[in-house]
């Protein structure tokens, strides 16, 4: 999706590509919800005890996509994805306040060492610097929040039905966004109409596994493999857009995925603890 909108860019503006995005992302909701077993076995209801946090969720995502698609306009892809991956640590963080998860020192330390990776990238006070750079770190924890605060939804609530109400709140939120802008130009070619539909399907399809994750166990759990698009990104960017930021990404890099394996130990050795009691 980061690839799409990258290409997109140059074309269109990151508030108006949020909208295309969420639009076209809502089918992959509609279909996961029409397909669901549980939705039907409960009389298809389509609406939500809590509501007022569905749309909520909405509208940090509506914040989030706009800082990250600016971002990747602006900033190599790898840098601005690896930036974005400040989300595990922020998952982990607010794991404690918003779900009363308990986390240890190790993974305290884990999310210490990773933000400190995670700096290094951005370089603050060297002239690469750019205020650019903070944009992704603060998608980074909207989209923490809103993965984090799925998991407070109803448990009986099937996940598509709730992946469509931030999705359509999103979308509001987006277009309000753009018209308030002011930048919100026609499709140029049909050419761009595909990569659009394939920006919000690939989006839409990634963030509804998203949602059913978080909601399958502990925030602490997932981040660790969020950390595996680091180098998949570093890979994608040199392909397709011959960038090579190797100065930007390490070694911060290294502290945001020894940040990630910490975490993973720890849960290794609390689950062997677990089973030997």
């Amino acid at each position: 999706m980061g690839l799409i909108i990258k290409h997109l860019s140059p074309r269109y503006g990151a508030a108006e590509l949020s909208a295309y995005r969420n639009f076209f992302g809502i089918f992959p909701s509609v279909l996961a919800l029409w397909s669901s077993r549980q939705w039907h076995a409960s009389g298809r209801p389509l609406r939500l005890r809590q509501w007022k946090l569905g749309l909520m969720r909405g509208l940090y995502v509506t914040v989030a996509q706009f800082l990250f698609y600016y971002s990747l306009g602006v900033l190599p892809f790898a840098t601005a994805s690896t930036i974005t991956y400040a989300n595990a640590i922020f998952v982990t963080a607010l794991a404690v306040p918003l779900l009363s998860e308990r986390v240890g020192w190790i993974r305290w330390a884990a999310v210490l060492m990773g933000f400190g990776g995670v700096i290094m990238v951005m370089q603050p006070g060297s002239d690469s610097f750019t205020y650019v750079a903070i944009a992704p770190l603060g998608a980074a924890f909207l989209y923490a929040l809103a993965g984090v605060t799925a998991r407070l939804m109803d448990t009986d609530v099937p996940s598509p039905l709730i992946n469509l109400y931030s999705t359509i709140a999103a979308l509001i939120g987006s277009l309000c966004l753009a018209l308030a802008i002011g930048n919100f130009p026609p499709i140029a070619s049909l050419s761009d109409l595909f990569w659009i539909f394939a920006m919000g399907a690939v989006g839409g399809t990634a963030v509804l596994c998203m949602v059913v994750s978080y909601r399958m166990t502990e925030q602490s759990n997932l981040a660790p493999f969020s950390y595996f698009g680091i180098p998949i990104a570093f890979v994608l960017g040199w392909i397709f857009f011959d960038e090579t930021p190797y100065n930007a990404l390490f070694p911060g890099v290294f502290l945001i995925i020894g940040g990630g394996l910490l975490v993973i130990w720890r849960e290794r050795r609390l689950r062997a603890a677990s089973a030997l009691a």
